[in-house]
């Protein structure tokens, strides 16, 4: 039985997590350290084996079996009770098929997204009641508080703004904020591999993770192949023409889900200026092509909207928005355009607005609330 007052900690077997787990130990709370195992690493190598795919050992991911070896140590080194939670069935259903639904109909989905806001913190805080404990604490760079003014719960970015995880957390409930800790919102990276060196762990320079974890190589396309043929299926014919804006045809293409807007590389054709993926059309399988300025667009639209700090609004108002993880947010006038549904109007064009990522509104460092890009428009 869990002490009155436990802190259920996500562990996922990197810096960030173990450190958040030595500090709350280090300052008393009784803890309890919580591993989501989503993924069978190496599920899909006979397929990749079979279809001749490249495939490689699993490195550098989220939720490694590497990973939870390390999540472990960490707590037989605190002294801390240690659950490892099987999730993969929910994981697959949540985000691995909506993720290849998605490209399948040439959008370009965010699964870490998909993953936090669909299964992550709901599994997360469904075990800790379970365990008995009160609240969890991850090792997200974020911050959050409650605003009585308001009476909502306020999501905002971390002091450390370049390891910002903001945007990959627009999903999380008023609810689900009020039981969740970010202590690392307000240091630094390098403060916290040094506390973690402190405080004794040896993953303390362990380099952050850096591909999906269940995309060996980061090939999307592979993962897509060796996926379907592990189910006995083949991928749907999804080839077609590659178009200029004015209609003309370029040549073919494979399928739409080998593009993703913006895309340079592997287009298929020569030409004199460089061409750049501008807009997959699902319907015709077409794939538009043009060059860099044609990427610009002044409007998004989004649904399947979360409002965070604020309410949803009635009216116009001013926002800054981020398009993707890496890009800096943008001054922007949103408004309702349909029960949940937003379009923006940027201040200046942004470049390769991509249906099927997240758009996510700020207030300053507030996180207003966010949503997902369906639609996008050229100045």
């Amino acid at each position: 039985m869990s002490q009155q007052g436990t802190i259920a900690v996500a562990m996922s077997g990197g810096v960030d997590s173990s450190a958040v787990a030595a500090l709350l130990h280090a300052q008393g709370h009784p803890i309890v350290g919580l591993t989501l195992q989503l993924w069978n690493q190496r599920r899909l190598a006979a397929n990749y084996v079979s279809l001749g795919l490249p495939e490689t050992v699993p490195q550098g991911r989220c939720c490694s079996i590497d990973d939870v070896y390390d999540a472990r140590r960490v707590a037989e080194h605190l002294g801390i009770p240690y659950y490892l939670v099987n999730a993969q069935e929910r994981f697959e259903d949540e985000v691995v098929r909506p993720f290849v639904n998605e490209y399948l109909a040439g959008r370009t989905p965010i699964p870490c997204t998909l993953c936090n806001n669909h299964l992550k913190f709901d599994q997360l805080l469904l075990t800790a009641r379970q365990i008995g404990a009160e609240r969890i604490a991850t090792g997200h760079y974020a911050r959050n508080h409650y605003d009585p003014e308001r009476g909502r719960w306020i999501l905002s970015r971390p002091a450390d703004k370049s390891k910002d995880q903001t945007y990959f957390l627009f999903g999380l409930t008023q609810m689900q904020l009020s039981r969740t800790l970010f202590p690392l919102g307000e240091m630094q990276k390098p403060e916290v591999r040094d506390m973690a060196a402190g405080h004794g762990l040896e993953l303390a320079r362990k380099p952050d993770s850096q591909e999906i974890c269940f995309i060996p190589g980061g090939s999307y396309q592979s993962f897509l192949s060796a996926y379907f043929a592990e189910q006995g299926r083949t991928l749907p014919d999804t080839s077609g023409e590659l178009v200029t804006t004015s209609g003309h045809t370029l040549g073919r293409h494979p399928g739409i889900h080998t593009f993703t807007v913006g895309q340079r590389k592997g287009l298929g054709v020569s030409s004199p200026d460089p061409l750049y993926v501008l807009r997959i059309h699902p319907d015709s399988h077409q794939v538009e092509v043009g060059n860099d300025q044609d990427l610009l667009s002044t409007t998004l639209v989004a649904d399947r909207l979360n409002w965070v700090s604020i309410p949803e609004p009635t009216t116009p108002i001013r926002v800054s928005i981020k398009i993707r993880h890496r890009h800096e947010p943008a001054p922007a006038t949103l408004r309702i355009t349909a029960p949940g549904t937003i379009e923006a109007i940027f201040d200046q064009p942004q470049r390769a607005i991509t249906p099927g990522q997240s758009a996510v509104f700020y207030h300053g460092d507030e996180v207003a609330g966010g949503g997902w890009i369906t639609a996008e428009s050229r100045p």
